[in-house]
């Protein structure tokens, strides 16, 4: 893990114990992907690429987690939890920890690695 990652991590742990958990859980589904992740800070959350692109990312805001999936327009949909409407982008929002299993956030995790197996 890269200072820089170990930093962001340390100060949302010290905002929201809470937050940080959900946020390691999802982190944790991330890097259980069929596909080998690099994990970097960008855009001002975590991201996660394969061979230089960019698969999808992890993102923190005042009411909920975020999970955003570049190729996401193009994943099936059958638990009817995508949100967004621009061109690519799609994502996932975490309001609780329980959404992960709800929302079968694994499956959507991946979808988003599928195109690199």
């Amino acid at each position: 893990m890269s200072s820089k990652l170990e930093d962001f991590l340390k100060d949302i742990q010290l905002v929201s114990s809470e937050r940080y958990d959900t946020i390691s859980a999802i982190r944790k589904l991330f890097h259980q992907a069929e596909v080998p992740l690099d994990e970097d800070i960008k855009y001002g959350g975590i991201v996660f690429n394969v061979s230089g692109y960019l698969v999808g990312g992890i993102f923190s805001y005042k009411q909920h987690v975020s999970i955003e999936f570049s190729d996401g327009a193009d994943f099936p949909d059958p638990h009817k939890v995508l949100e967004g409407g621009g061109k690519r982008r799609r994502h996932i929002k975490i309001h609780d920890p329980k959404d992960i299993t709800e929302k079968s956030v694994d499956f959507y995790i991946s979808e988003s690695v599928k195109p690199y197996l």
